[in-house]
């Protein structure tokens, strides 16, 4: 031993890095995407699913309508401009709630983006789904997860048997007219444009309408993997990267959770960190609307680095 001190730990403090430079942060902007967590049990349990939804992690808890209520209610309430509501999981048709919650967002005027695998959850409420759509058209979108254009590989993460009804469901929404969008992965060595050209032919043979060349309708989204290496964001990487933080996620978006054994719904910075205490800002809306320390590899991989970001707006 040299009896040297020990270097500080990546993401270990939320006002510096490891190097003990001034850690980037992104002030509010605007509250554009309230996202709505409904609970992360899910009918499938993929492989690097981030969130760690299965068939039994309800880590976090079903969201109830009345919940939902009280938090659109606070957007009116404070005039947050709030112009969009997602829903993510888990799989959001799981929730018995989920399609009044569904209803009450979209009769209030907000657009509505789902987040779905488009198997046998939605499937089984696929009639009171068309109805919404047919009253709402467009206001209502619905995104599903289609982690390659091939077979093996989306298998290779969602499990197997969970390629064809995915399908069906797609199929479904295709041709019912639904607003649709899917959302694949970049984990497996192609670049975009291939990626994107695979979903041509995909959609094409199944006759799915998707403009796969619009990234809003086609979204390929960056890894995410907290073990591996990546850089911690200063606040001199903006400059570097040429990359504004107004145009990073948690600028604009929020997402409501609720947490196992806890007695009411809390706000996360944003839809990629709900474990982590350090990104809870608060039980309220207006309260969440304060500075993110940009403290999680996922921040840097995802969001600054990757570009991604989950809203549609």
């Amino acid at each position: 031993m040299d009896g040297g001190t020990e270097q500080p730990l990546k993401f270990s403090d939320p006002l510096r890095t490891a190097k003990g430079e001034t850690r980037a942060w992104v002030e509010p902007v605007a509250l554009k995407t309230l996202w709505f967590n409904t609970g992360t049990l899910c009918n499938l349990a993929c492989v690097n699913c981030y969130i760690e939804s299965t068939p039994s992690n309800d880590a976090l808890i079903y969201l109830t309508a009345a919940e939902v209520a009280s938090y659109l209610d606070e957007i009116e309430r404070e005039q947050l401009g709030t112009e969009e509501i997602g829903f993510t999981g888990g799989e959001p048709f799981m929730n018995p709630d989920f399609l009044p919650m569904l209803e009450d967002t979209l009769g209030r005027g907000f657009r509505a983006l789902v987040l779905t695998n488009a198997m046998r959850p939605m499937e089984k409420r696929a009639e009171a789904l068309l109805a919404l759509q047919q009253r709402y058209g467009d206001q209502l979108e619905v995104r599903v997860s289609v982690d390659h254009y091939a077979q093996p590989q989306h298998e290779t993460e969602r499990g197997p048997r969970s390629w064809a009804p995915m399908l069906k469901g797609l199929r479904w929404l295709s041709a019912q007219g639904f607003n649709l969008s899917a959302a694949g992965r970049t984990c497996w060595g192609e670049d975009d444009a291939a990626m994107r050209e695979g979903f041509r032919q995909l959609f094409a043979d199944e006759n799915i309408h998707i403009d796969v060349d619009d990234p809003h309708h086609l979204i390929l989204f960056p890894e995410m993997d907290e073990q591996a290496e990546v850089p911690e964001i200063t606040t001199a990487c903006w400059g570097i990267l040429n990359v504004s933080p107004d145009d990073m996620m948690c600028a604009t978006s929020r997402m409501v959770i609720h947490r196992k054994g806890e007695p009411h719904p809390v706000v996360a910075a944003c839809t990629l960190l709900p474990y982590d205490a350090g990104f809870e800002l608060g039980r309220s809306l207006k309260q969440s609307l304060q500075p993110v320390r940009l403290n999680h590899p996922h921040c840097a991989k995802f969001c600054v680095l990757g570009g991604g970001a989950c809203s549609a707006t």
